[in-house]
């Protein structure tokens, strides 16, 4: 396929914004699902944007990560298990353009495939004739249910050691075990996976710890300003993206739901005259507001810093994950305050404000978004301490 002017970043959030409608309407169905529903993945589809993160010469966009972190924010407006998914794909996408040639070829056949994936390395890879034998499983498998590919992770056993790797699989290969039953994101449909003796050619297992470093095996990638950013700080960038739009849409919701609302018990027959509604709202506001600081804090150095190929300090690695903790923090920090000023008709599973509360949740506790860890690596890196991960 040949390459064309990609869309501006402009024209794809406005994409995004029109899908919101769509998305808070199927939010419901979503959770009750657990997963996405057909006419929201047709529509995700007809946008275009799941070409976001896709190599041009299979007719994707190689969006710089301003437009991809701003795109699904947009996104996560209407729905935060659409974002959430679509964050995946993203990165998914991405990562499968870091393979062999041969293997993109393979993986991108179909204009406007699907890829999900895992980065825990939870399944075992031993030496195979022309590849590896893969048993395994895969938890979180964010999307996995409305995709063709996964890129995993896996640990392969050799007599120098255990040695991370990241294989490329058909998810028609892997048992889908529907165990999804949680209280928040719950439209993401991540279910587990599993691979039992399923065999891997060669070409679709790449070493991790270059990965990690930011070298992979694709030479018609080689020149693309995207593939010359490391991978941790594209894939915590990309995934601070739902939980700054989950800011947005409680926001929103909250606004929509203040006319004629009276606090109860008090003599104000108007909530949006009492003065600790003012210090709730402006408080949120300026949480939602420094989110977003350190999501596009985080992108701009990725899109600035990426395409040149410079080397990146330890404490810049270290930074992205801080703003990806800083994200996730004061944006469930804004929640939980519009949630609590939300009253208690705000339960019922109508008002999105509980959902979003809910969702935000789940986001803060995901082990590569949890705020804690993240403000902890890069304090030990601040006072002169090696990191305690290889995901930087």
């Amino acid at each position: 396929m040949t390459a064309k002017e990609s869309p501006s970043r402009e024209e794809l959030v406005s994409r995004a914004a029109e899908l919101v409608p769509l998305l808070q309407k199927n939010a419901v169905w979503h959770e009750e699902n657990r997963r996405l529903s057909d006419d929201t993945l047709a529509a995700l589809a007809d946008s275009g944007l799941l070409q976001l993160r896709v190599p041009v010469r299979y007719g994707g966009y190689e969006s710089d990560m301003r437009t991809v972190v701003d795109v699904i924010a947009e996104l996560a407006r209407g729905d935060g298990s659409t974002a959430w998914v679509m964050s995946v794909y993203a990165i998914s996408s991405w990562m499968a353009g870091l393979f062999p040639d041969e293997v993109q070829d393979e993986i991108f056949t179909a204009p406007g495939v699907r890829v999900s994936g895992i980065l825990s390395p939870t399944a075992v890879a031993v030496p195979a004739e022309g590849g590896v034998l893969l048993n395994g499983k895969w938890s979180f498998n964010s999307g996995a249910l409305h995709s063709s590919w996964n890129t995993n992770a896996a640990v392969l056993m050799t007599p120098e050691g255990p040695q991370p790797i990241m294989v490329a699989v058909p998810l028609a290969e892997l048992e889908i075990v529907d165990d999804w039953h949680t209280v928040g994101l719950r439209g993401s449909g991540s279910v587990t996976t599993i691979a039992t003796d399923l065999f891997v050619p060669e070409a679709r297992v790449l070493p991790m710890v270059p990965v990690l470093q930011g070298r992979h095996r694709s030479a018609a990638n080689a020149e693309s300003p995207i593939y010359r950013a490391p991978f941790m700080p594209t894939a915590c960038a990309t995934v601070a993206a739902p939980a700054l739009g989950l800011g947005r849409a409680a926001r929103e919701a909250f606004f929509e739901r203040l006319p004629g609302r009276k606090i109860s018990y008090t003599d104000y027959t108007e909530q949006s005259e009492a003065p600790v509604t003012h210090l709730q709202v402006a408080d949120a506001i300026t949480r939602i507001d420094e989110a977003e600081f350190h999501a596009h804090r985080a992108a701009a150095l990725i899109d600035t810093k990426g395409p040149t190929g410079e080397e990146w300090t330890l404490e810049e690695r270290a930074r992205i994950r801080l703003d990806l903790g800083g994200v996730c923090a004061r944006t469930k920090e804004a929640v939980d305050i519009l949630n609590t000023a939300s009253g208690g008709s705000s339960i019922y599973s109508a008002v999105p404000i509980q959902r979003i509360e809910r969702d935000v949740q789940a986001l803060n506790l995901h082990a590569i978004l949890h705020p804690n860890t993240n403000l902890e690596l890069y304090g030990r890196i601040a006072c002169g301490l090696g990191p305690n991960t290889l995901y930087l």
